[in-house]
């Protein structure tokens, strides 16, 4: 649904192309896990990590069309995700994807924005809208967060801190847009944050709870509407 492309599009942007860097070293001499990879294959590992834990949640702040966006997921190992948007004046939404359908529940500001206005945006508002989602696409794809392809021409630079965890940090900048990697030192090289900087998809995600189990249910058939009996009415 092009409304779901729009407000994902700062999520997946933000995340798809994690790259990584797991490095160590500090005032109690702790060895560095990835002393002697290069920064490209350390990003490799990264990647083939966060990808294999199968859960995850990321979140954070964005730009779309100039405008800040906030987002919240929690992606379970099945490729089912739940989670929440907030586009400030151009509304708030929650996104489920499950049994191979997207369903999506928008305030009336929501609405109006992402179908340019009309009369349905009311009769929408805080209801489950259906659609089907069977090529599996969106947020909730472990293969796009993590695409290791494309984590090529990386730099390592000083390890730092998110949340009070010791974070590895590389960086890349192409054509104006910088990005800055931050992947845990201890433990498994999972990714922990991600900055983009440049008038492109600038913004923040955090990802978390790794491995930890993600519940996602349909709503109730009560609260949903079917996108194509509504556009046809």
């Amino acid at each position: 649904m092009a409304a779901n492309r729009k407000l994902l599009a700062v999520a997946v942007a933000c995340s798809a192309a994690v790259i990584g860097l797991a490095g160590c070293g500090s005032d109690d001499e702790k060895k560095d896990p990835f002393e002697g990879m290069s920064a490209d294959k350390i990003a490799k590992k990264a990647s083939a990590a966060s990808k294999d834990a199968g859960s995850f949640r990321v979140s954070g702040k964005g730009e779309q069309d100039g405008k800040a966006i906030k987002v919240d997921f929690s992606v379970a190992k099945s490729g089912e995700c739940k989670g929440k948007m907030d586009g400030g004046a151009q509304g708030a939404a929650e996104l489920l994807v499950v049994d191979g359908n997207q369903y999506m529940k928008g305030d009336e500001a929501f609405w109006k924005d992402a179908m340019g206005g009309g009369s349905q945006a009311s009769r929408l508002k805080d209801k489950w809208v259906k659609t089907p989602n069977q090529k599996k696409e969106g947020a909730c794809q472990a293969d796009d967060m993590f695409k290791s392809g494309e984590l090529k021409g990386l730099k390592r630079e000083k390890d730092a801190e998110v949340d009070g965890k010791t974070a590895a940090v590389l960086t890349k900048t192409k054509s104006g847009k910088k990005s800055t990697f931050y992947v845990a030192t201890e433990g498994k090289p999972y990714f922990l944050k991600v900055v983009n900087t440049g008038k492109d998809d600038p913004g923040t995600m955090y990802f978390s709870d790794y491995g930890k189990p993600v519940e996602v249910k349909a709503p109730p058939a009560g609260e949903i509407m079917d996108l194509k009996e509504l556009m046809s009415s």
